[in-house]
């Protein structure tokens, strides 16, 4: 099935629209379980940071500089870790928090966290999307657990012969099957709690994640919600208004800087 698009006027509208309809039936609430991503460009397609490593024309061009970006992290990181990380995925995660490109989607569970990266900033006339992901479907499709995995389960789910690294799913040689999984990071700063982070770890490296989960016959696991672009400003005011900016998501002196550069410009 295809991509579903939403089109979403406002704050209320979109937080409308993402409420599940029906509540659950244990809990009786309606709580959603999906993840969520904001795009500054309703066009782009689910890049990661190394599929658009200097620019995406042509896309996945930087492919195979990815061990070779990682190990030149661990090389260089270590002093800045406070305690040692527990394994090479951990190092992943926080490479990928502090900016380098990987593999890894960031995600978030708050809706509204998304629109933020929306909406703070983007090309002018450009529509904004914030990408929904039904994860558990796509848990499903690949038989793996319906729960977000730690960095520590990761060995279990999907260590055979070889173990299962960072290192062994970068290399050629034999294949492994293909899969996509939704990975809870563990907390290494304020930053990642404040904005309820989360990150999708696919196989392929070479196509884009909708495409990937496309392929999968897994399109109707995700929904893009269209903000249009001159809906955008009166939707980044609202988000101002109910707290969601930089100096929450961002709880430091950086974070407080860019809230008050932005705000006051």
């Amino acid at each position: 099935m295809a991509i579903t698009e939403v089109t979403v006027t406002d704050l209320s509208d979109f937080i409308a629209k993402v409420t599940p309809t029906e509540p659950d039936p244990m809990t009786g609430r309606r709580r959603d379980s999906g993840v969520y991503r904001g795009a500054a460009d309703a066009s782009w397609p689910l890049f990661t940071s190394l599929d658009t490593l200097g620019g995406v024309s042509p896309p996945h061009a930087k492919a195979d500089l990815e061990e070779h970006i990682l190990r030149n992290f661990i090389r260089y990181s270590r002093p800045h870790f406070a305690t040692p990380p527990v394994n090479d995925w951990e190092v992943l995660v926080a490479a990928q928090h502090h900016g380098l490109p990987t593999r890894l989607l960031d995600w978030t569970y708050s809706p509204l966290v998304a629109a933020h990266f929306a909406t703070v900033e983007g090309r002018p006339g450009a529509d904004r999307a914030v990408w929904r992901l039904d994860w558990k479907a796509v848990h499903r499709r690949f038989r793996l657990p319906e729960l977000a995995l730690l960095i520590q389960d990761l060995e279990g789910t999907f260590g055979d012969a070889r173990p299962f690294t960072p290192w062994t799913l970068f290399g050629g040689g034999k294949e492994r099957r293909e899969f996509a999984c939704m990975i809870e990071p563990p907390s290494l700063d304020a930053r990642i709690v404040a904005q309820a982070a989360t990150f999708t770890l696919c196989s392929a490296k070479r196509q884009s994640f909708d495409s990937f989960l496309d392929r999968h016959e897994l399109g109707s696991a995700l929904t893009k919600f269209v903000i249009p672009s001159h809906e955008a400003g009166g939707l980044r005011d609202q988000l101002d208004l109910v707290s969601v900016d930089e100096r929450r998501l961002f709880p430091d002196l950086d974070g407080l800087a860019a809230h008050l550069r932005r705000y006051y410009s």
